[in-house]
């Protein structure tokens, strides 16, 4: 019989890709997840965009097309489901991806009921340049997690991993004009996010601080 205190934790990996390089982030994010004893959900948001405008970008209809085949678009039901959530998102001047916002957007039901209180949260991003902004866009994310009532959960400095890559406020990479894949370092960092998420969702359950596991 599931016992809610003792279940695996349920992540929630909520992301937009348009070149595949917070694709891969989130893939990693995923396996951590799954290696450390989660069960978990990737889900990508859908583009905004019309077709004539993504066909004027070379390549984004084509990986529009491949990753919506391979992941399903994020749903209320989903963010209900899970105990923790991690949001990754490109950057564009500054700011996360209009997709990701417009599912942020709709999260008004879940807010009013307090559907996503106490859930565990975190964000991850990518950028062309150093200086393109995923810190910002990293710390942005947080904002609509407090309104949600989440527990925010940075990586901080709490493993080797994030001395080498990203932030203290979440995994990054900067992948260049060129949208080069991420580097190992890279996939360590989000690797490590993931399972420090997974361990503290896990406590939070244990401990029966987690609302949506209350019967």
């Amino acid at each position: 019989m599931s016992d809610p205190l003792t279940d695996p934790a349920r992540v929630l990996i909520v992301f937009y890709s348009r070149s595949g390089s917070v694709e891969a982030l989130a893939v990693a994010a995923a396996e951590a997840a799954r290696d450390a004893g989660a069960t978990v959900r990737v889900r990508r948001a859908r583009e905004v965009a019309d077709a004539d405008a993504m066909a004027k970008v070379e390549g984004w209809t084509e990986n529009a097309a491949r990753q919506n085949a391979l992941y399903p678009a994020p749903t209320h039901e989903d963010a209900e489901w899970a105990d923790a959530i991690l949001f990754g998102t490109p950057c564009y001047f500054g700011a996360m991806a209009t997709e990701l916002k417009a599912f942020l957007d709709m999260l008004g039901p879940q807010w009013k009921r307090g559907a996503l209180s106490g859930k565990v949260g975190g964000a991850f991003a990518v950028a062309s340049w150093p200086h393109g902004g995923s810190e910002v866009v990293t710390l942005s994310l947080y904002a609509p997690m407090a309104h949600l009532g989440m527990v925010i959960l940075p990586p901080g400095y709490t493993d080797a991993a994030m001395l080498e890559a990203g932030s203290p406020y979440g995994a990054s990479a900067i992948v260049g004009a060129e949208n080069a894949d991420p580097r190992r370092e890279d996939l360590d960092a989000i690797r490590h996010q993931s399972r420090r998420t997974v361990a503290i969702a896990q406590a939070l359950i244990a401990a029966g601080e987690m609302p949506c596991r209350r019967s």
